[in-house]
């Protein structure tokens, strides 16, 4: 008799690769996580492919780069012609189910010119059942209701619950991040997912389940509950990474230049601020670890948690303040690097670390081939399952992680109005080794030129070899930029390209044996 198999992917947004105390965390605190890695597989090398939400979801669900899927923009169509993954577990017999958000905006070719679904980029990854579908920028609306229904006062905008306590002792004499929210942690956003994920399987049963658990935390607004906003000190948060000074962060490239001074992420100059946001940040997931360990307490109890596949990642990274930024965006490894746990009950292996590079792009893959689904066609990633059976890596592994970001506006015109340039050349490339770490930018070089960074002389990133005129940097270049060119012409459409029609046995399909 096969074994059951459930499959709990949880994504917990805009948290930071090194936010784990397991891989030596200097300050943040993340016991659950860490119980969660030492019984799977942990991920050093693991890297998102796009920024922000939207374009990291969509390659992380489609197993796509955003060069293939295209929705580079939060707001930006998802194509129908792509399968996802929750469609190929609904045809493998599953009813995924979907607790929190997936941040896909709808192919417009599917609903009439005016259907309402057209005027957000929050909606539901097709495939998905949703049993709480409750989007940020749609002010949380089942999460308002469960609250309501406790007898809590809820403002007409949801969002005014994260207005600080003033009257909190403190409040005042502190960064503008410290004083916490009206809610305790118990009415928490994370809380409230919790308890519904539970609520779902008490009456699931023993049939098998795929849930997608997408955690809005911790994500902004940055302003945590009761007993969270205070567990870091500001004084004792690890300094940020980057150039001495604002300036100097902004003298390195034009790019940034331009984000150091973007509302809500230039990083403050007061010192002080900075580091109660860092502080803040660290408070919001340490609230996430401890609410997971209920989830996950709940599974063991129940004997769930013997048959489900746990992937836990996220969908993009966060500055903190690193380079004088915050949020998501740029060319910037905070932004990119992010965690990638992986728990299969059905192998032996424990415990286990890699540190090979990992992408988004594989989660797709990794989860068909545990569950016997054929990889589709369109995937760019590869199944991890050899390295969760600690078999090593495969032959043919990528030796660098890429990712990508376009940072064009259809709407505002902003960066193309600022760099005097159209809206196709706003986008960026990344390839990135051990090493060295190449930037190239879809526009002319006198407008944003490429950055190359050596890492291991300078892993902070803060010399640039090309502004600097280094020597290394032409042989550098011209290896780096015939990696890049590779990487893309190898990840092109494929979807006719394997097959042919013969004249003696008509349609032949072939693919690759290592893919």
């Amino acid at each position: 008799m096969e074994p059951t198999r459930n499959v709990l992917f949880i994504t917990l947004d805009q948290w930071r690769g090194d936010g784990i105390s397991l891989l030596g965390h200097p300050v943040l605190q993340t016991k659950t996580l860490d119980q969660l890695a030492r019984r799977g597989t942990i991920f050093k090398n693991h890297w998102a492919n796009a920024a922000p939400c939207g374009p990291s979801r969509a390659c992380l669900y489609t197993g796509t780069y955003l060069h293939r899927n295209r929705s580079v923009l939060n707001g930006t169509p998802l194509s129908q012609r792509f399968t996802n993954i929750a469609l190929l577990a609904r045809d493998a017999g599953y009813d995924p189910v979907l607790f929190g958000y997936t941040d896909t905006s709808i192919d417009p070719s599917t609903v009439p010119k005016n259907d309402p679904a057209l005027y957000s980029y929050e909606g539901i990854l097709p495939g998905f059942r949703p049993i709480v579908h409750d989007p940020f920028e749609a002010k949380s609306p089942m999460w308002a209701k469960w609250l309501a229904k406790k007898g809590i006062d809820v403002p007409s905008n949801p969002h005014d619950l994260y207005l600080p306590d003033t009257t909190f002792p403190g409040a005042t004499t502190h960064g503008s991040t410290w004083a916490p929210t009206r809610f305790s942690s118990e009415n928490s956003e994370t809380s409230f997912m919790v308890e519904q994920i539970t609520h779902y399987l008490d009456q699931n049963g023993d049939k098998p389940f795929f849930i997608h658990a997408s955690f809005i935390r911790p994500h902004p607004p940055r302003r945590n509950p009761p007993g969270y906003h205070d567990l870091y000190d500001a004084n004792d948060v690890d300094d940020p990474k980057g150039a001495q000074t604002k300036e100097q962060e902004a003298a390195i490239h034009p790019l940034a230049a331009i984000a150091t001074q973007l509302p809500r992420v230039g990083a403050p100059n007061d010192e002080g601020e900075k580091r109660q946001m860092r502080a803040t940040y660290y408070g919001a997931q340490h609230e996430v670890d401890d609410k997971l360990e209920i989830l996950f307490s709940y599974l063991r109890d129940s004997g769930l948690f013997e048959s489900t596949l746990t992937v836990l990642t996220s969908d993009h990274g966060e500055m903190g303040g690193d380079h004088w930024l915050f949020e998501k965006l740029g060319y910037w490894d905070e932004s990119y690097h992010i965690p990638l746990i992986i728990f299969d009950p059905y192998t032996t292996t424990s415990n286990n670390t890699v540190e090979h590079f990992t992408e988004s792009v594989d989660i797709v893959p990794t989860i068909c081939e545990w569950l016997g689904i054929e990889k589709p066609l369109q995937c760019d990633g590869f199944s991890l399952m050899q390295f969760i059976n600690g078999q090593g890596a495969p032959s043919h592994w990528r030796s660098e992680a890429h990712f990508e970001w376009d940072f064009r506006s259809p709407s505002t015109k902003w960066a193309e109005s600022i760099l005097q340039i159209p809206m196709a050349h706003c986008g960026l490339n990344v390839i990135r080794s051990a090493t060295t770490k190449y930037v190239a930018f879809a526009t002319d070089q006198d407008k944003l030129p490429p950055l190359i960074f050596d890492l291991q002389e300078d892993p902070n990133q803060i010399y640039d070899l090309v502004a600097n005129h280094s020597s290394d940097a032409a042989s550098i270049g011209w290896e780096y930029s015939n990696k890049a060119l590779q990487w893309r012409m190898r990840n092109d459409e494929r979807l006719n390209s394997g097959q042919f029609l013969s004249p003696s046995e008509g349609l032949i399909e072939e693919r690759d044996a290592w893919w």
